[in-house]
């Protein structure tokens, strides 16, 4: 048999983090056989210029446009406000803004917040006296307290910096560890430097007090010290009736008790979430692991909101979930577009954002319902996948909307139908 593998280009590229962005494009077309159109575009960085994406991520070779839509009619605590929300999924704004209309002459929505305090945890192990090393580890914490404060003196003269200290004794599979957990409140900060600063700069005195080992010194993103709530009331006319809103809390009630439809109402819920943190540069994967370990925090995976009827009747729903979101830091004061989306966004403060992405949140998630008790999910959403379609099949212009409008009619949203319609209507324009 011949050996095809002697001539395979290799993915061994020495010193390929020291090439210049342009350099790098070269050796990925050599290696995938890409054409001039194709090196061009990876090249086209769009409003990220190529010197500053090559700074925030390692490797460089182009960025990846995702669409920036508004979410309109959003009124967050008596305030009007424009949600910026990047997302490439078909009908997310959308279901936002219907949300928000339908709350709008009602007050909106009502937001609160915990605090601001992150967590990071210091693992020890290899004390066989592991309650003894948990109280000389508490008897430390006016130590523990200095040592942490003096690691960022900025953040204790805003206001921030140590306010608490929690020791665990944790049994686990490689034997009893135990696990100081340092609460550091960091401010507009999402605060994962500080705080893992803060744990590596303790973890060798916890060692030396103890006799054991430190091993990991890092944040927890299941940040329940930051917890950020929304609540709204949708008046029961504005919905469309007493089935409606039954229908809405059957949803609800189904999602609470089942993880499997759980888990797509939660991804749901994230939808409307994620976007605002994506736009604002933030961490999506952070706020998204904290959300998904929070839903499960009793043992059992359920429902990030919560819905019930009020007493005149009107369809009242809730969210409270970790949101570890900052305003300074990383891509929130590098990105343009982040920077833009946060000054249409109109907030001052970590906890403002915070509050504001909840109550997208449960916005998403009463339209998601409510889609879901009344016409279904897919009317709405394949309308708007529709022209997605129509234009994966080569739609131009005007022809968009309109194939777009023929493939919903027909309730086939496919590829292949959208092929053949599209050459029915250009043969029937001539």
């Amino acid at each position: 048999m011949e050996n095809t593998t002697a001539s395979a280009p290799s993915s061994r590229i020495g010193g390929f983090h020291k090439l210049g962005v342009a350099e790098r494009i070269e050796r990925v077309a050599a290696f995938a056989g890409l054409d001039e159109a194709e090196r061009q575009h990876l090249a086209d960085t769009g409003n990220l210029s190529a010197e500053l994406a090559d700074r925030l991520i390692e490797n460089v070779v182009g960025t990846l446009n995702i669409p920036l839509g508004i979410a309109t009619n959003m009124k967050i605590d008596g305030r009007d406000r424009l949600i910026p929300m990047a997302t490439e999924e078909s009908s997310v704004v959308a279901a936002v803004c219907n949300a928000a209309r339908q709350s709008y002459d009602g007050g909106g929505f009502v937001t609160s917040m915990s605090g601001a305090c992150m967590i990071a945890q210091i693992q020890l192990t290899g004390v066989p006296d592991a309650e003894n090393a948990r109280l000389q580890i508490l008897e430390r914490r006016a130590d523990i307290q200095a040592l942490c404060d003096e690691c960022d003196p900025i953040l204790l003269k805003i206001g921030g910096g140590f306010r608490d200290l929690e020791v665990r004794v944790l049994p686990t599979r490689g034997g009893v560890m135990v696990i100081t957990q340092l609460i550091v409140d960091t401010r507009d900060a999402m605060g994962a430097n500080a705080v893992n600063t803060m744990a590596e700069k303790i973890g060798p005195r916890i060692a030396e007090w103890t006799g054991g080992k430190t091993h990991l010194h890092i944040l927890s993103n299941l940040a329940d010290r930051r917890l950020a709530r929304a609540r709204c009331v949708w008046p029961l006319a504005a919905i469309g009736g007493e089935a409606v809103r039954d229908g809405i809390l059957s949803a609800y009630h189904f999602a609470d008790a089942d993880p499997y439809r759980a888990a797509t109402h939660n991804k749901g819920i994230m939808n409307g979430i994620s976007a605002v943190v994506l736009a604002t540069g933030n961490d999506t994967r952070a706020v998204e692991a904290g959300a998904h370990a929070w839903a499960a925090r009793r043992g059992h995976y359920g429902s990030l909101t919560h819905w019930e009827a009020t007493a005149s009747g009107d369809l009242a729903g809730s969210i409270e979930l970790p949101m570890a979101v900052g305003l300074v830091g990383g891509a929130t004061k590098l990105h343009p577009t982040a920077k833009l989306a946060l000054k249409v966004l109109g907030v001052q403060t970590a906890e403002e954002l915070a509050r504001t992405i909840a109550a997208v949140g449960l916005a998403q998630n009463f339209s998601a319902l409510k889609a879901l008790a009344t016409t279904g999910i897919q009317r709405g959403h394949m309308a708007l996948h529709a022209q997605n379609i129509a234009m994966m099949a080569g739609a131009l212009g005007d022809e968009v909307q309109q194939l777009a409008r023929v493939l919903v009619d027909k309730r086939l949203v496919r590829l292949d139908v959208a092929e053949a319609e599209l050459q029915r209507l250009r043969a029937a324009q001539g």
